[in-house]
């Protein structure tokens, strides 16, 4: 019978939440290990609080479990800019200590949640395919690029099986407001309470925006296939400008908010589409919910709060 016990690194986040919540409807047994202290109600969720490399905690959990997914992370590009310490402390070396107690624990299945809008950094080509070389602009994106090369010397050892997901700009209901996260979000919670929305540069900057359901579907596929690792770009496939995304949630929601531009940041890419093409053909996936109908739904979610 198939191992269906998971420990979430990190998982109070939106992205964390929302899978923990669609794991258990599928009878998975979930632990999630995280800083902040949280509360579930879920019979099969049971919540750790700690760090990446308490020993303690992991030593009980590990030989439960099949499957690692690592959703942890402290920084946006704008929080890091000037403080690559803080990267290396908080991110990458928290990781490093986790990976050092990993190796002792063979056949465990690794899922890392990376980056597909802040690797590449103003791509040669677009879209972008997995391929493309790393340039990230920030010391955030530089902290998962590092993330990822100790990860892969990792996944050349025998037993060790490691899968790259590099998501693009996740959106939906449930994803709370935190500073640096979440434009969609962001936009619509001004828009219901007739606040101002500040746009960093000329709002051209391009995006690739995807709804949370459509992430979750391939957290499924993963899950369901430990020994088909790699690297692979998650993402609508299609690009938006932050001006687009505004008209078009103006269109679904029927009033206009207020906005102003500031002054553009060095930390932000001007254009990321991520090429999927990959992921598609490899293991079969590939987003169903349009820009529109997320974005309606989410609105719905919103005014409902």
């Amino acid at each position: 019978m198939k191992n269906k016990s998971v420990l979430l690194l990190g998982g109070g986040g939106f992205l964390g939440s929302a899978l923990a919540g669609h794991l258990c409807k599928q009878d998975y047994t979930v632990h999630i290990l995280t800083r902040r202290a949280m509360d579930s109600d879920a019979p099969n969720i049971t919540v750790h609080q700690g760090s990446l490399d308490d020993n303690a905690i992991l030593e009980k959990i590990l030989p439960t479990c099949s499957t690692v997914i690592h959703l942890a992370s402290t920084t946006t590009p704008g929080s890091s800019a000037n403080h690559p310490l803080i990267e290396a402390e908080q991110n990458i070396a928290p990781t490093l200590r986790f990976l050092q107690i990993l190796q002792q624990y063979d056949g465990l299945q690794l899922i890392f949640v990376s980056s597909g809008g802040t690797l590449y950094g103003n791509p040669k080509t677009i879209p972008v395919s997995e391929d493309h070389g790393l340039y990230p602009r920030s010391y955030h994106g530089a902290g998962k690029a590092a993330i990822e090369a100790f990860l892969m010397a990792y996944s050349i050892r025998p037993a060790k099986h490691v899968t790259i997901l590099r998501p693009s700009n996740l959106y939906g209901p449930g994803q709370t407001m935190r500073q640096g996260f979440g434009v969609i979000r962001t936009m619509l919670e001004n828009l219901r309470n007739d606040t101002m929305t500040e746009i960093w540069g000329d709002g051209e900057n391009i995006r690739d925006f995807l709804y949370i359901s459509d992430m979750l579907a391939v957290f499924d596929i993963v899950l369901d296939h430990k020994d088909h690792t790699g690297i692979y770009n998650v993402g609508a496939g299609k690009g938006h400008s932050i001006n687009q995304i505004r008209q078009v949630i103006e269109q679904v929601c029927g009033k206009a908010f207020k906005f102003r531009y500031l002054p553009v940041r060095d930390v932000d890419v001007r254009q990321v589409v991520l090429d999927c093409s990959r992921l598609k053909e490899q293991l079969g996936w590939q987003p169903q919910v349009s820009l529109e109908q997320g974005i309606r739904q989410t609105w719905e979610w919103v005014k409902s709060l």
